[in-house]
């Protein structure tokens, strides 16, 4: 067996998310699904592949909807997803399988957003292209029949940093950008964080081995940004979703293995101990011995219910108990040396 190289095992590690989505880079022109591991879409769900959202310049940035096919006369809460990827890899199609349960139960509308990569555009393209896409959905709320009020954000890794922001930042001028649906409003209702980033000065100070340590000019972090983070310090601020946290923040629940070897769980403290400072309703589950990737029933239950409670006004409780993280199955017919491939939740 060859070994994988450095760059290629760090990018496809952070791209490692719940259901592993997919890893190959986004394309401004039609997309085709390439899911890491099978995925069949329930009979429930009708995918509208590809929207426009919005340009930068003359690039057209794209979205999946996903509609369920019998639903009430009600207007529908959105769920948008955010990939992962370390902000120069994966594809909107990775949120299709995070979203498509949730859809088909007839209770949510589904949206998958693609973004600007950072070996097209560095910060802050990507958080420009996400509220544009947050703007889209109030400009076609009528259109597509859903409530323009309840906007939930879920993402993983670069997305749960993205989601994060989006929920720290809302109508944050700097932060707003200009590709699409002037007028609307980029706040959501609620946010799920999944691993993702929230203090680039303190994310610098952490000791990686596992790939190039935030500090370094090679590191996804020091990419994203255009420069070594600690010599970008205006730009990590300002992408830092600690930096807006404010009282009026939605709530979030934030979602973060102990053993991640790439973002580390402190992370999280970090961003639950500023939302809760500032007066805001965070919620915190430790995934016990989680690493950069997780899953399982009751992460989905978790999950669920925090979406069904902020979208949908059922009256749940969500714990805040840790979960054990589930072991990683191997599909049928693997053997151990694709292990590190597979981490399907049980």
């Amino acid at each position: 067996m060859s070994r994988i190289g450095p760059s290629r095992w760090w990018v496809g590690a952070m791209c490692v998310a719940w259901v592993v989505g997919s890893a190959s880079a986004q394309t401004p022109g039609r997309s085709k699904p390439r899911l890491g591991l099978p995925f069949r879409m329930p009979d429930r769900v009708l995918v509208e592949r590809d929207v426009e959202y919005g340009r930068a310049g003359d690039r057209p940035l794209l979205l999946h909807v996903l509609r369920p096919k019998d639903r009430g006369e009600k207007p529908l809460p959105v769920v948008v997803f955010i990939h992962g990827g370390a902000w120069r890899a994966g594809s909107r199609d990775a949120g299709i399988p995070q979203v498509a349960s949730l859809v088909a139960t007839g209770n949510y509308l589904g949206v998958s957003v693609g973004y600007r990569l950072t070996d097209e555009a560095i910060w802050p393209a990507q958080i420009h292209d996400c509220k544009a896409a947050i703007r889209w959905i109030r400009a076609n709320a009528a259109k597509y029949h859903v409530d323009p009020e309840k906007i939930g954000v879920w993402g993983s890794s670069a997305g749960g940093h993205l989601v994060s922001l989006l929920g720290t930042s809302g109508d944050v001028k700097e932060l707003e950008g200009a590709n699409g649906s002037p007028g609307q409003s980029s706040r959501v209702a609620c946010v799920v964080d999944f691993c993702g980033p929230s203090d680039f000065l303190e994310f610098a100070k952490f000791k990686r081995t596992a790939m190039p340590p935030t500090a370094s000019p090679q590191s996804p972090e020091s990419l994203l940004l255009g420069g070594p983070v600690l010599e970008k310090q205006d730009l990590a601020r300002q992408a830092s979703p600690v930096t807006y946290a404010s009282a009026d923040d939605p709530p979030f629940l934030i979602m973060h293995g102990t053993d991640d070897p790439l973002v580390p769980y402190r992370q999280a403290e970090l961003l639950y101990a500023a939302l809760k400072k500032a007066g805001a309703k965070p919620l915190l589950v430790k995934i016990e011995g989680g690493g950069h990737g997780f899953g399982g029933p009751e992460v989905s239950r978790r999950v669920r219910a925090f979406f069904d409670k902020h979208l949908r006004g059922q009256d749940v409780t969500i714990s805040e108990e840790p979960i054990t993280a589930s072991k990683p199955v191997l599909r049928k017919g693997a053997d151990t040396k694709d292990r590190r491939k597979d981490t399907r939740p049980r």
